[in-house]
């Protein structure tokens, strides 16, 4: 099965890559592989307090991940299946797409502030040329409506 990968942060972008991937899951009977990745810096403290981090990060994320699966389940019919993993972003999304060969395109969500696209987009887009599968850029400013219109 053909799978649609889309990275789960804090960002405001995130939201419509999620609702890309999710739409276009839809309506080619695909699957959507949410990545999410803490960052090693959260754990530079004693290793009791870097358990306790790592599990608080865990469960931040796993809330964060259950109110776009509810959402992908009752809307769209998409069940997606979480995927937490620890260390540097772009390498761990590296890292997951060339574990999982299902994994037909990286939908990735760009920033609209002056700082530009967002690290990752700008990152992934230099080395897009190694990449194991094409990268989807949904800009972060497209409407809801404009989103459903074209997937």
């Amino acid at each position: 099965m053909r799978k649609f990968m889309v990275v789960l942060d804090d960002s405001r972008e995130c939201l419509n890559a999620m609702r890309y991937a999710t739409l276009r899951a839809s309506h080619t009977d695909a699957a959507v592989v949410i990545l999410s990745v803490i960052p090693p810096e959260e754990f530079q403290h004693w290793m009791g307090v870097a358990d306790l981090m790592r599990a608080e990060a865990r469960e931040r994320i796993e809330a964060h991940f259950e109110v776009f699966a509810k959402w992908m389940r009752s809307k769209h019919n998409v069940h997606p299946t979480l995927v937490i993993r620890e260390g540097e972003v772009a390498a761990e999304v590296l890292a997951q797409l060339r574990e999982d060969p299902e994994i037909g395109v990286l939908v990735l969500g760009a920033g609209s502030d002056k700082s530009g696209p967002g690290p990752l987009v700008t990152l992934l887009s230099k080395g897009s040329a190694n990449l194991p599968c094409p990268v989807t850029i949904v800009p972060g400013e497209m409407s809801k409506e404009r989103l459903e219109a074209i997937t």
